[in-house]
């Protein structure tokens, strides 16, 4: 065994890198599992849901069927919004946007999915689970988005395998998405604000973001994000 491992990290570092650049978002059977690659300008969402260890531990069925739930409707938004899934991770959910209006469209599905889970999903459990009155639990779920330019790569071995993305995005994205901030349930880079169109950034005339420090992105050159409270309901569309 020590061997094979030794071999096989000795095979990737040693071999160069075949990467072509991708006009559409890979599957993992568009990559071989050798050292090649597709490169993309994509913009990365990741939704989460919050305190589910809590709820898992109170009650494991409620847990099952929310989880099931926010990935249910998570999945149809950012799909609807142009995105595609190509990750689930527990009860976090990664969806990639390409294209001209990427971030537009991301940040959109972000403000949807939190109209999704405030007005339809915890009414829903909190109607026909009384007792989630008086659990420790309490429903959230925060977005995170940033955009820049990502590699993936399919990792693994045969018949156990799938594509890891690698870039800043996902990385941000995905550490936004476990902000937990009272009233606050999205974050996006200020890379992907400043590339908003005027459906994404403005409802009414007014801006539905707001600008914060965030020190724990300034080695990424995220220090400053936008967060908002605002939600958009599914069939917004200007």
């Amino acid at each position: 065994m020590e061997d094979e491992l030794t071999s096989a990290v000795n095979s990737i570092v040693k071999t160069g890198w075949d990467l072509r650049v991708g006009e559409v978002i890979p599957k993992s059977e568009d990559i071989t599992l050798g050292n090649s690659g597709v490169t993309l300008d994509a913009t990365i969402l990741y939704a989460d849901l919050a305190d589910s260890t809590e709820l898992a531990l109170y009650d494991p069925e409620i847990a099952s069927e929310v989880c099931k739930a926010y990935l249910v409707g998570t999945t149809r938004i950012i799909k609807a919004a142009g995105g595609a899934i190509r990750s689930f991770d527990g009860d976090r959910v990664m969806g990639i946007f390409i294209g001209n209006s990427k971030n537009s469209n991301a940040a959109k599905a972000a403000l949807k999915i939190n109209y999704f889970f405030t007005t339809i999903l915890e009414p829903a459990f909190l109607s026909f689970y009384e007792r989630l009155k008086d659990s420790p639990f309490k429903f959230a779920q925060s977005v995170g988005i940033d955009t820049s330019e990502i590699r993936a790569v399919r990792a693994g071995i045969r018949n156990n395998n799938d594509i890891v993305w690698v870039g800043r995005a996902p990385n941000i994205a995905a550490k936004l998405s476990g902000i937990r901030e009272a009233g606050y349930s999205t974050y996006i880079t200020q890379d992907v604000y400043e590339k908003l169109n005027e459906g994404a950034k403005l409802f009414g005339g007014q801006d539905m973001w707001e600008n914060r420090t965030w020190a724990k992105g300034a080695p990424y050159s995220t220090g400053i994000i936008y967060r908002s409270s605002w939600w958009l309901k599914p069939s917004y569309n200007p």
